[in-house]
């Protein structure tokens, strides 16, 4: 009888971080960041119906990058986990942090269990009452867990993404002039491979925010009109988006029409 083949836990676990980091890097970027209203969550993403940036909850969202049936799955199951909670005792029980225990718990659980890990990176953000209140958290398909401040960049070239977000982030930017500094990230050549940057339009970039003016449900997508003059605009701090308190309770999206809040998510 012929002996099983013998492979180290250790390179097995190797092999998996190498498969999966692989297949995130092969994704188009998304980039995070702060600004003095809130959070902003810019994607490049063509598609008007695949999203990579979704609302969880009141003040809580959603960005990921890689597999999209994969991170997909997730963002389902992290709906109901807060709707859930959020009924079963208070909408104040539903935070970000639990949120991201969840998911590392998942995560790990895939990565040490299942045949082949998610290919997959993804953050969970929440708005709070202050800028410092503000939480971002960041994991990776191995279920670790990073808490970030101010921004972060996941996909393609995500190293050198954070290096130029660490050069031109800080904190109080406007919503205009944090777009900027992310489109130029998103810009840049893929996978750092040195070739020309990229000047993206508005039809190739997803973009949403939670803005923490807002009285309950924060999140908000952005848009038509309103996005290509947040990106062109050379007086940034006079085209924020309005808030309409008409529709607390119901996401529209920012559209730049005259009506603000004028169509669905």
């Amino acid at each position: 009888m012929s002996m099983p083949f013998y492979v180290p836990p250790e390179q097995i676990m190797k092999d998996r971080a190498d498969f999966a980091r692989k297949g995130i890097a092969r994704g188009r970027s998304v980039v995070v960041l702060g600004y003095d209203k809130g959070i902003a969550f810019v994607a490049e993403n063509p598609s008007s119906a695949l999203h990579k940036v979704s609302e969880i909850y009141d003040r809580i969202a959603f960005a990921a990058v890689g597999r999209y049936n994969e991170f997909e799955s997730l963002r389902v199951a992290g709906i109901r986990y807060a709707d859930v909670r959020g009924y079963s005792y208070d909408r104040t029980d539903v935070t970000a942090r639990a949120l991201a225990n969840t998911y590392a718990q998942t995560l790990g659980a895939i990565f040490v269990q299942e045949s082949k890990p998610f290919e997959i990176e993804i953050v969970v953000a929440e708005v709070g009452q202050r800028p410092e209140d503000d939480q971002i958290f960041r994991l990776t398909y191995d279920g670790s867990v990073a808490d970030e401040r101010g921004y972060v960049a996941m996909g393609g070239a995500s190293d050198q993404a954070e290096e130029h977000l660490a050069a031109n982030w800080r904190p109080g930017l406007s919503l205009a002039e944090a777009l900027r500094v992310a489109v130029n990230v998103l810009g840049a050549a893929p996978n750092g491979d040195g070739g020309e940057r990229r000047d993206l339009t508005a039809d190739q970039l997803e973009v949403a925010v939670l803005d923490r003016e807002r009285p309950r449900r924060s999140f908000r997508r952005i848009q038509g009109a309103l996005l290509e003059r947040l990106l062109n605009t050379s007086d940034p701090t006079s085209q924020a988006p309005s808030t309409d308190e008409r529709h607390p309770g119901h996401p529209e999206v920012l559209t730049g029409e005259d009506d603000p809040l004028a169509g669905p998510v």
